[in-house]
């Protein structure tokens, strides 16, 4: 156990970045090849990469949209416990394997724009119904957060 570290056990090397598009029928493909084929779409991806999501669709503006790798609050924890359990060694093997990392931004949103904003054929992208659900989800933990730290 001291030879593996403590968020690569406990988070795993990989993380699942959702990503939602609009219109729908857009073409999505990630910067190392993934591809999504509806929206929303979940991509296993190695923690420890950085990449892009390139959404475009004849009559729409491409958009490319950067998604960073960087340490998180859980995974720091993680790496945290190696001082108590798996040392330097924990320390190292989570650094290398990149399980201490989180994606950001994660869910991605793409609204695609058109090129023709007149062009009734071309509505500009809506997640405004998804944006509502990721707010509300978001208040719900922070609600239940300061319900904890309150009793």
């Amino acid at each position: 156990m001291a030879l593996v570290g403590c968020a690569t056990v406990t988070r795993g090397t990989q993380d699942d970045v959702k990503i939602y598009y609009s219109p729908e029928d857009a073409q999505v493909i990630t910067s190392n090849g993934r591809t999504c084929t509806q929206s929303p779409c979940i991509l296993k991806m190695p923690r420890k990469e950085s990449f892009d999501v390139i959404a475009s669709k004849t009559g729409y503006v491409k958009k490319v949209v950067a998604v960073t790798s960087s340490v998180s609050g859980k995974g720091a924890a993680g790496m945290a416990g190696n001082v108590l359990v798996g040392g330097v060694i924990g320390i190292g093997v989570d650094a290398i394997s990149g399980a201490s990392r989180d994606h950001y931004p994660n869910p991605v949103l793409i609204e695609l724009v058109p090129t023709n904003p007149k062009d009734p054929k071309t509505p500009k992208g809506d997640l405004s119904s998804v944006r509502a659900e990721i707010e509300a989800k978001k208040k719900e933990q922070s609600d239940a957060v300061a319900r904890q730290q309150g009793s």
